[in-house]
């Protein structure tokens, strides 16, 4: 048991005689326990010394080496769903040297990745994918005639989805052969919602598994389990007799997420993911106030609002520490909602609260929200009801990388009839705005960055007209309209080279009078947001300028049509030019 994170590399001297699963295979199954300890060991380390999810990875320690000890990878195919527990895989993978890089700028990916290693058979991010793609891979298998094993790995969590209820039904009408590991852990995140897991839990006490046997089973998987995810005296045999036989197999086996590190297995939630340790290298400063990130303005926000009005409900897919739900849970627990991993249910389930004349509040990351696509269009725009979304971490979010960045929500949802779209810049701006979008009648997005603001001094948020820009200051070279957080970065810029500079706060509405007078005296216009290009704020002024004929020139900032690799944000915006240099340069060779 390990009680605190080595600062120092521990001598793991049997992993470090890994270099492949090819070499894993030559050990004895007696040696294995000790692999397992010195690869916990090196992850702690490792994660230590870069910040990362590692309380995942350490509670699939003993089922990553037994996979790879069995397996014939790369050519078996496995795939890990969500991926937030690879790190082990990626060590054993021959990736032990380079876990320093994951997730800084040019380093490994926090996730599988199909172009960093042939032991990547799918690249994951979003949860309850895996068994879709395993029995893709399967049956093309079988088409080709080919004989590799295929098994998914997935969690309790992810299995609430119904994506994945939806692939173990289509796998058993196929027959393929296919080897479904559900780890079992209690946890998503969070804590785990619904009945599935209060099933899988209640049905636990049953030592030969017979309930839990009787769903999967029903769905024409041969069940085995339930099995001690760190005993491979179980495991071993477990996962060989389920590779063995044909057809859906289903394993299921126990584990405890942060398994061997104390204080994760006392606070799994706590350290899902951690920040790398940084030296201490002088007495540390005085305590500062905490200044409340985006999540914590929203979570006092609808706490405020929610005393004020019993009609607000709040509703998130698994995401209530994220988006800083835990003290409306505690306070309004009967209007709180956490509905698990399932988006396209969390839209729906608010459609038919706002139906009934309740005011639901969405809570979801914006990369999430794509999930639920289809229902934000059907079930909620084309009814025109009014619900509220809160969208975190939209624009780039760092080292989580391309699949956690909200890059797209403007250009998915500016295209809905009805749908209210606004960008705060700070954090009044942020309360101003969810109050406006409580209010309007019809559905709302408001859409935020992960992390901190610029420290905006907090009043009672007001109610603004839908529509209504805000002017920063007159310029005399071009006009530069921000859209969202960026505003302290467009204001270097304004004063750099004498630009008018306005807050516009909403894309859709536009505030159309505003930009009417603006052509007038400006030949150039600059839009800014930390969204796509393609399809974003810019691209909704474009098609207003065409529209009424407008013939003024107009340059969109924003992030290219590439995908952004992990980094700190500050890199992400750097290499995207949408930081204050990158804005200035830009503007200065258009000027």
């Amino acid at each position: 048991m390990f009680y605190a994170i080595p600062e120092s590399r521990p001598a793991t001297p049997l992993l470090d005689s890994i270099a492949d699963p090819a070499d894993l295979r030559q050990l004895t199954v007696k040696q294995l326990p000790l692999l397992a300890e010195q690869l916990r060991a090196f992850l702690l380390y490792s994660v230590g010394q870069t910040g990362g999810h590692f309380g995942a990875g350490l509670g699939v320690i003993e089922l990553t080496i037994a996979l790879h000890y069995l397996l014939k990878t790369p050519e078996d195919h496995l795939i890990w769903d969500v991926g937030h527990q690879s790190y082990p895989h990626k060590i054993l993978t021959g990736r032990r040297e380079s876990m320093l890089s994951i997730r800084q700028k040019g380093g490994l990916a926090p996730f599988p990745r199909i172009s960093e290693s042939p032991y990547d058979d799918f690249g994951t991010g979003h949860s309850s994918t895996s068994i879709s793609a395993a029995l893709g891979m399967a049956l093309a298998d079988r088409l080709q005639g080919l004989k590799h094993k295929t098994v998914a790995v997935i969690g309790d969590g992810a299995m609430t989805a119904g994506m994945a209820f939806e692939a173990l039904n289509h796998a058993a009408h196929t027959n393929a052969n296919l080897l479904v590991i559900l780890n079992d852990n209690d946890m998503s995140i969070s804590r785990n919602e619904g009945g599935l897991a209060t099933y899988l839990a209640k049905n636990l006490k049953d030592k030969m598994g017979a309930t839990t046997a009787a769903l999967f089973e029903a769905l024409d998987f041969h069940y085995n389990g339930p099995v001690d995810g760190h005993d491979f005296k179980q495991l071993l045999p477990a996962l060989q007799r389920s590779l063995n036989s044909p057809g859906p197999q289903f394993l299921h086996i126990t584990t405890l997420k942060g398994k061997g590190f104390a204080p994760a297995e006392k606070d799994p939630v706590g350290y899902h993911a951690i920040t790398k340790i940084e030296p201490i290298i002088q007495p540390p400063a005085a305590p500062k106030s905490k200044q409340p990130n985006f999540a914590n303005i929203f979570g006092r926000w609808i706490c405020d609002l929610a005393e004020q009005d019993t009609r607000t409900v709040a509703i998130t897919p698994a995401m209530s520490e994220g988006s800083d739900l835990i003290e409306f849970s505690r306070r309004f627990g009967e209007r709180f909602f956490d509905v698990a991993i399932a988006e396209q249910h969390a839209v729906t389930l608010a459609a038919g609260m706002a139906y009934r004349k309740m005011k639901p509040v969405v809570a979801i990351y914006s990369t999430f929200l794509q999930r639920g696509y289809d229902q934000l269009i059907h079930d909620v725009a084309i009814q025109n009801l009014d619900i509220l979304f809160a969208l975190d971490r939209a624009g780039l979010v760092g080292e989580d990388g391309a699949t956690h960045s909200g890059c797209f929500d403007i250009s998915f949802l500016r295209c809905l009839p009805g749908m209210m779209i606004m960008t705060p810049s700070d954090e009044q701006e942020l309360c101003n705005l969810l109050q406006t979008g409580y209010e309007y009648s019809g559905p709302a997005a408001v859409r935020y960055p992960r992390g901190k603001g610029p420290g905006a001094e907090l009043n009672k948020p007001i109610t603004i007209q839908p529509g209504t820009a805000r002017p920063i200051r007159e310029g005399e070279n071009a006009a530069l309209l921000n859209f969202g957080p960026l505003l302290n970065e467009a204001r270097v810029a304004a004063e750099k080279l004498d630009l008018t500079l306005i807050d516009m706060r909403f894309v859709k509405p536009l505030d159309a009078q505003l930009i009417d007078q603006l052509v007038k005296s400006h030949p150039l216009l600059v839009t800014l947001e930390d969204h796509a290009v393609k399809g974003g704020a810019g691209a909704e002024v474009s098609e207003y300028l065409h529209a009424k004929g407008y013939t003024n020139q107009l340059l969109t900032l924003g992030i290219p049509d590439r995908w952004i690799e992990h980094a700190t944000r500050a890199e992400q915006l750097s290499a995207c030019g949408l930081d204050s240099q990158g804005i200035i340069a830009t503007i200065s060779a258009r000027l």
